[in-house]
């Protein structure tokens, strides 16, 4: 409720909010005590800036793939090499969740380290996308030492770690997705309302009802989707495989529907939606980004297959 809420107003607010989430839900899964007693609260009250460096160039939906390396030295610190790319916070962040490999098994072989953005060797470059207010850029490690109490939990619990980070987010995705698209619809209605064509709104049109009627019943169900999918990761007993295919579901259909809903209501506004800098157009450009991150749409389809042929 809270990033379908954020994201109405302003899909910027949610972004800084979720990320607080996402660069730190590791430590409470498996940090130290001292992690979690010095990162948290500051996390919780904003003194500390999270960002989460997971995508690489070759590692996008492939975790696997990730290649920064962390080298165990012989004093027991970790020397880091690697680039990481489309990283949100980059640049603003105060300290970052990263994964790194520390041994060659593709899945068994990540390890998680929290790491202060000011550390010697970290550099940060910025990237632009379409939605141009996002904070985004590349995080660049050359020689980047860390001690061993940095590391998050044990070697080679990395994989683990992130994929059970992006389960618990994926439902918050589709929650941000409901916002954009509730934003969009409100627009869409306050429109057609207020403008007249042929002497009358184009709210009085039948085809223009007929439209509206189908963005909202998407929106509902989507809506729905979502809230069944975070109570099902709120049950004590729900598997990690029931609750990683609901939260698919969940971001599959809630951010497909949010990109169909924003260009339904786009076109309900005609010429004036294509205004730079108005909601609608801000929105256009916002929602694409959300079936991507978190595991593109296409990686969301695969998750449910598995469960489905299993």
């Amino acid at each position: 409720l809270l990033r379908a809420a954020l994201s109405y107003r302003s899909p910027l607010y949610d972004l800084m909010f979720v990320m607080q989430g996402l660069g730190s839900h590791a430590v409470v899964q498996a940090g130290s005590a001292a992690q979690r007693d010095d990162y948290l609260p500051r996390v919780q009250n904003g003194q500390a800036l999270a960002l989460l460096a997971l995508t690489e160039p070759e590692a996008g939906s492939d975790l696997a793939g990730i290649r920064t390396r962390a080298q165990r030295q012989a004093d027991g610190s970790y020397r880091i090499d690697g680039e990481k790319i489309f990283i949100s916070n980059a640049g603003l962040a105060t300290h970052y969740v990263l994964y790194a490999r520390t041994g060659e098994h593709p899945k068994r072989g990540l390890s998680a380290f929290l790491l202060p953005a000011a550390t010697v060797g970290v550099e940060t470059q910025p990237l632009r996308l379409l939605c141009d207010d996002h904070p985004i850029g590349r995080v660049i490690l050359r020689g980047v030492t860390l001690p061993e109490s940095a590391r998050i939990g044990e070697e080679g619990q990395g994989m683990s770690l992130a994929l059970a980070t992006l389960a618990r987010f994926r439902p918050t995705v589709g929650a941000a997705a409901v916002g954009m698209a509730a934003r969009a619809l409100d627009e869409a209605i306050a429109h057609v309302r207020r403008r007249q064509q042929l002497g009358q709104p184009p709210a009085s049109f039948q085809a223009t009802q007929l439209r509206l009627a189908e963005l909202a019943t998407e929106l509902r169900a989507a809506a729905l989707l979502v809230q069944h999918a975070a109570q099902t990761l709120d049950q004590p007993k729900a598997t990690a495989e029931a609750a990683g295919t609901e939260s698919a579901m969940a971001k599959l259909f809630a951010t497909e529907m949010a990109q169909r809903v924003v260009d339904g209501a786009l076109q309900l506004h005609g010429g004036s939606g294509l205004i730079a800098g108005s909601v609608i157009e801000r929105l256009y450009r916002d929602v694409r980004a959300l079936r991507i991150y978190e595991g593109t749409s296409e990686i969301q389809k695969l998750i449910i297959a598995r469960s489905l042929l299993h």
